[in-house]
């Protein structure tokens, strides 16, 4: 363990923060200057992916709706990411985002809606790959449309790294990815939406929370700033 045998000084580690974050209560709101700097980009149309109920019961959905049509943004909504996605999901979801010509990603909940949504945005960039390719690694993912991502978890992590996990049903296969291009252009960590959150949901959530501090800091592969 780090904590026995200390740090050793000599191991050089890389440390990336690719993502602007705005965290604390209240931070939901930012959605105002998220859509102005979306439409600056020449945005006019968004693919919103998240899962079937805790966008709108947390009041997530409110502020999200509320910021694009203000910019005159169109949003296209795929609400059917269920826990552990899988691929077919992901590929309806960017048949929807292409057909409305979706030119950026907004994902809200938690690890598997963002997943699902990072996935998206990476072939939205790319029409002719489907997202078992992706994630077979079939080809090099170096571009993606921008993400947004509203995290409604606090187990996930995903909304401030460079991965994304989805399952391939037919191979009964759970690989990960890890691309610099789709780390969240903005995230937004606002704890009062989590208050929304069923008792149960918000017991689970904290659990994989506290592994995950528990393998960041016990892996073999920690650096100064994990531990």
């Amino acid at each position: 363990m780090s904590w026995e045998k200390g740090i050793d000084i000599n191991n050089v580690s890389t440390i990336i923060c690719g993502s602007r974050i705005f965290l604390g209560v209240g931070a939901i709101a930012k959605m105002d200057f998220i859509a102005e700097q979306l439409k600056a980009r020449g945005v006019n149309s968004v693919l919103v992916m998240t899962g079937k109920a805790a966008y709108a019961t947390t009041g997530a959905w409110d502020y999200v709706t509320k910021a694009l049509d203000s910019q005159k943004i169109k949003y296209t909504l795929y609400n059917k990411v269920q826990p552990n996605p899988e691929t077919q999901q992901v590929d309806e979801a960017v048949k929807i985002g292409r057909d409305a010509g979706a030119k950026a990603v907004i994902a809200i909940g938690g690890g598997s809606p963002i997943d699902a949504g990072k996935s998206a945005a990476i072939l939205l960039e790319y029409p002719n790959k489907t997202c078992q390719e992706l994630y077979e690694m079939e080809f090099p993912a170096e571009r993606a449309v921008p993400i947004i991502a509203i995290n409604l978890t606090h187990g996930t992590g995903t909304e401030a790294n460079r991965f994304a996990v989805v399952t391939i049903p037919e191979k009964d296969y759970k690989p990960a990815i890890a691309y610099d291009c789709i780390y969240p252009l903005f995230s937004i960590d606002d704890p009062a939406l989590m208050t929304g959150l069923p008792v149960n949901q918000t017991r689970y959530v904290t659990v994989d929370a506290v592994n995950h501090v528990i393998e960041a800091v016990s892996t073999v592969l920690n650096n100064p700033l994990s531990v």
